[in-house]
């Protein structure tokens, strides 16, 4: 069974295509297109999201769900 982030052709956030890249959230569980992710790394608690991901992964996980933001 093949990945629905790999899968999917429309980000979650803006519904626009996915053909020219896509990323996962850092805030929550969305697939987001790369201007989304632009859009994204200006929110307050993106910092916070991408350091726990850090330490996270650090410790071997290596499946972040994000900070539950929107």
């Amino acid at each position: 069974m093949k990945d629905k982030f790999f899968t999917q052709e429309y980000c979650d956030r803006c519904g626009k295509s996915l053909k020219d890249g896509r990323i996962m959230s850092m805030l929550n569980t969305e697939c987001i297109c790369m201007e989304c992710s632009e859009k994204e790394r200006k929110h307050p608690n993106y910092e916070k999201a991408r350091d726990a991901e850090h330490e996270l992964i650090k410790k071997g996980n290596y499946n972040f769900k994000g900070l539950n933001f929107s």
